[in-house]
């Protein structure tokens, strides 16, 4: 049996992963709920990963750049799916805090092998 987990974003580690970026995460046996903090003019890479990422802005904007060349903004209260292993890059147009959720979990997170962030 399965035992249930409460966590509180005030007690889970803040990663800062460079200036403009900080990050929290929660992870499940097959889902992770990620906190991620940009700063306007924070960029994310372009990067693929297995999982399938479901992004809810919470505050703010973000510009997502797709690999079939598709292009969302993506404002507070808005939702972007993202498939598995579809190349994809962000950029904050302003301060942002935004949710995301992974499934299964993004291991290379767990693991801090995620150079292209830091």
């Amino acid at each position: 049996m399965s035992t249930a987990t409460l966590h509180s974003w005030d007690t889970v580690e803040l990663e800062q992963l460079n200036p403009l970026l900080t990050r929290q995460f929660v992870s499940g046996e097959q889902s992770m709920l990620a906190r991620i903090i940009l700063k306007k003019g924070c960029t994310v890479p372009t990067h693929s990963h297995p999982n399938e990422q479901i992004a809810y802005i919470l505050e703010g904007a973000l510009r997502f750049i797709l690999g079939d060349g598709t292009e969302h903004i993506v404002r507070a209260g808005q939702v972007l799916v993202i498939p598995a292993n579809l190349p994809h890059s962000a950029e904050a147009l302003e301060d942002t805090i935004d949710l995301d959720l992974f499934a299964p979990p993004r291991q290379d997170w767990i693991n801090k092998q995620d150079s292209y962030l830091r």
